[in-house]
């Protein structure tokens, strides 16, 4: 008899929430994790009575009501709305592009006015079958959003320019053609009151859990414990790159609390232009309407990726996604593997898809036991 019924190798969002509904109908989970907390990239720390958002940004948002309930079950959300600002060389501009922004570029009042000037700005593309991402972009939108609001922010993220880029990376671009800074369509909307932690706290509580835990250190050992693994790391490395590795974009982020009750009146101000080298600045308290007499900023640069650093955003071009569909075959083949989340099923998720994809993997458990 093997000690557990399940190994589940992460505590990001999939693990966790695999392990809570596991538990709750009688199965027997050891959750292991690499880093020393859990919440994986969503995990919040209180600093000077802040909660900071340590891997960047996370919003939640979601049209499902089922996935909004169910998350509601271990947190209290508050109404905020994602109305992020660019600034390009100290010009400010509301995103999406609405009529704000049209108004901000070019004193357009109404949407016939805006729509005229984008197909004005965009005619000399209309006909063309764009080569890469700069001419997508020019075509949907014109050179001046294409310039000042598209251009180098998307160079910084990706690292290179955007005649190099697929054109696919931009197939739409959202134009609103109302007075409405909403980032997000989503029905549902918040910040859980208290940090994106206190979620994972409920969903790991009186289970067994196991932090500053490297699976592949002693696989076979790990592997041994349980009957069934759910695993959530780079599916590449579970594999031992036997088909080569998958490339990601990383981050880093440079954290400073400032003496100050407010830097920058918003929760995310997006830089693009190049003269900065990080692609926004974020302000923790502002998701959370904080009154704190200090502030906490963290700067967000974009940077290649290499195995010391963190994987957050899959490259999914044509080479790379050659290289995971040989992954796939093999992890679709495993028999007592489960494997779920971003890096294992590189795809870039949202976390109500993550939540989603979770909750729907550990209903087909138990519907075979039945």
């Amino acid at each position: 008899m093997k000690k557990y019924d399940y190994i589940i190798i992460g505590a990001g969002f999939f693990g966790a929430i695999a392990a809570y509904e596991l538990t709750r109908k009688g199965y027997h989970c050891l959750v292991i994790e690499k880093r020393n907390h859990i919440g994986g990239n969503c995990y919040t720390k209180n600093i000077e009575g802040i909660n900071v958002h340590q891997y960047g940004a996370h919003i939640f948002h979601t049209n499902d009501k089922e996935i909004w309930d169910y998350v509601n079950q271990f947190a209290t959300f508050n109404r905020f709305t994602n109305s992020p600002v660019a600034n390009y060389k100290g010009e400010l501009y509301n995103l999406p592009f609405n009529m704000n922004t049209f108004y901000q570029l070019w004193k357009v009042k109404t949407p016939q006015e805006a729509k005229a000037k984008i197909e004005e700005q965009s005619a000399e593309y209309k006909n063309i079958i764009p080569r890469n991402l700069e001419e997508q972009a020019l075509k949907l939108a014109g050179k001046d959003i294409y310039t000042k609001l598209i251009k180098e922010y998307t160079e910084k993220q990706w690292g290179t320019d955007c005649k190099n880029l697929p054109a696919f990376i931009i197939k739409r671009l959202p134009f609103r053609f109302t007075f409405d800074n909403n980032y997000f369509n989503d029905k549902y909307q918040g910040i859980p009151v208290g940090g994106y932690t206190r979620i994972f706290d409920k969903l790991l509580e009186n289970i067994e859990v196991r932090l500053e835990t490297d699976y592949f250190a002693d696989k076979d050992y790990f592997d041994s414990l349980a009957e069934n693994t759910i695993y959530t790391g780079p599916v590449d490395l579970f594999y031992n790159y036997c088909f080569g590795k998958l490339n990601y974009r990383s981050l880093r982020f440079e954290n400073e609390l400032l003496e100050t009750d407010n830097f920058q009146g918003n929760a995310v101000i997006n830089y693009t232009s190049h003269d900065q080298k990080y692609t926004r600045i974020i302000e923790h308290k502002h998701f959370e309407f904080g009154i704190q007499p200090k502030t906490y900023i963290t700067k967000e640069y974009p940077q290649d990726w290499n195995d010391a650093l963190e994987p957050y955003y899959p490259v999914n071009d044509e080479e790379n996604n050659a290289i995971y569909l040989q992954y796939k075959h093999l992890a679709e083949a495993e028999a007592n593997v489960i494997f779920g989340g971003r890096l294992a099923e590189y795809k870039y998720y949202d976390m109500h898809q993550v939540i989603g994809s979770a909750l729907a993997r550990m209903k087909k458990i138990e519907e075979k036991r039945k």
